[in-house]
């Protein structure tokens, strides 16, 4: 665009974008926190970004209403409007689901259960109460796609690692299980490389559920369709996304599982003003659709997600002068997957050839894939950073937990001491003698 011929402005609720792929191995301390996250105003230093929610798009006057973290809700006119609020956790009413669930869709809740798990190896090494014991070192994961099979082969890797500097605590203490209502894990590789990667789990000593699901997890108790009942503290909720339910409230024509319904173009259906992309929207796939799939959508992943928005960009400029708009059209490219340090599977797609890779070389294919799609140079330097000093030093295993409530400590420190006893039972007396003196006075005036 030209100088001044436009205001770009981006309302999000978090200052900064998440690599998502990269949240295992954040959780397993491969990477910093901090190298998984891009700050926008950073990234983005000609557009305006707005901390904050959108609660509601009046598509009549043009206007979205902005709440911010603080202070009260304000009006943003536009022009053009671009969907991008990403997808949240797939959940179901479980009972205990939301009281005991961890999920794995921002990098807080990945630094959570890093500090989680080594916090659970903490416990079982300082109590003799095998219950105790037996409920901290047993881990649950649900869901068995990339999100869940990557999370649980990084976590138990780390447990691995760092159960050599207890001395009460070993790994054939520890139980994990992996448990999905599907018949296989991993189905974007296909099923061989799925059905390696299931072996592959078992032979670190997971145990693999499939075709079950799980029915409650009240306090800790986890009970599975399949009769299996453990008490766990930790039970990882990775089964599945949804667009984002705010999506409902902004008036735009939605499909049947939420998606904002968009044309090929990536132009919300019956609007010439707004766009939409990513894992909020249902586009469709062109390139399945050639091959015969007259229903074929792109899946919401971040190799779709990612071409898409070089798409959206051109096509709002084209919009906006009244040039034909291109359609968006992809042919999946593979899939790779990591299940720790030096282990992984991938799927090459090159023409009708399809390339399957399984062990160190794959990891390779993971590392390399993603280190180049993390946005930004910056980012890309810090994680390849952070790979080569793992080569040459040993994983940490320290325990942050106090991150999560930080001013615990100081408010012990601060809040006021608690008077003795006599002083207590002196305060007592006094107030029953003002008591006492209150009742006389009130006889005496009545």
């Amino acid at each position: 665009m030209r100088y001044g011929e436009a205001t770009v402005t981006v309302v999000d609720p978090r200052s900064y974008m998440t690599y998502q792929p990269f949240l295992p191995e954040a959780a397993a301390g491969s990477i910093s926190p901090r190298h998984v996250v891009v700050p926008l105003r950073r990234v983005l230093p000609k557009a305006e970004v707005l901390t904050g929610r959108v609660t509601t798009i009046d598509q009549d006057r043009k206007v979205a209403t902005v709440a911010p973290l603080v202070g009260e809700a304000y009006e943003l006119p536009f022009d053009y409007l671009v969907i991008a609020m990403g997808a949240v956790s797939r959940t179901f009413p479980i009972p205990g689901l939301a009281e005991q669930g961890i999920g794995m869709k921002g990098i807080e809740e990945s630094i959570g259960l890093r500090n989680h798990v080594l916090e659970q190896l903490d416990k079982a090494d300082s109590t003799t109460d095998e219950e105790i014991r037996r409920k901290a070192l047993t881990f649950v994961f649900v869901g068995g796609g990339f999100a869940g099979a990557e999370t649980i082969g990084e976590v138990e890797d780390m447990a691995r690692d760092a159960a050599k500097y207890y001395n009460n605590v070993s790994r054939e203490d520890m139980r994990f299980i992996l448990v999905d209502a599907a018949d296989k894990i991993l189905p974007e590789v296909g099923p061989k490389l799925g059905q390696y990667g299931k072996e592959h789990l078992e032979g670190r000593g997971v145990e693999v559920y499939l075709s079950t699901s799980m029915d409650s997890c009240v306090d800790g108790h986890v009970v599975l369709k399949n009769g299996l009942e453990v008490d766990s503290n930790t039970i990882v909720w990775t089964a599945g996304v949804k667009p984002n339910p705010a999506l409902a409230r902004f008036g735009l024509p939605l499909g049947p599982r939420g998606h904002v319904d968009t044309q090929a173009t990536l132009q919300v259906q019956g609007t010439d003003y707004i766009w939409a992309a990513g894992d909020n929207a249902q586009v469709p796939d062109l390139v399945g659709r050639k091959a015969g799939n007259e229903n074929a959508w792109c899946p919401p992943n971040a190799q779709h997600a990612l071409r898409q928005a070089k798409v959206l960009g051109d096509n709002v400029i084209s919009g906006m002068r009244g040039f034909p708009q291109k359609p968006y059209s992809h042919a999946n490219k593979g899939a790779v997957a990591g299940l720790g340090l030096h282990k992984g599977v991938a799927m090459i797609v090159m023409g009708k050839m399809k390339i399957k890779l399984k062990g160190r070389l794959a990891w390779y294919m993971h590392r390399g894939y993603h280190g180049m799609a993390m946005p930004t140079f910056n980012r890309k330097i810090r994680v390849f950073a952070d790979w080569t000093l793992g080569m040459f030093l040993k994983r940490e295993v320290v325990s942050l937990g106090a991150m999560e409530t930080p001013r615990e400590e100081f408010y012990e420190a601060a809040k006021p001491a608690p008077k003795p006893a006599a002083a207590k039972a002196a305060d007592q007396g006094d107030q029953s003698e003002k008591a006492a003196k209150q009742e006389k006075t009130e006889a005496k005036a009545s």
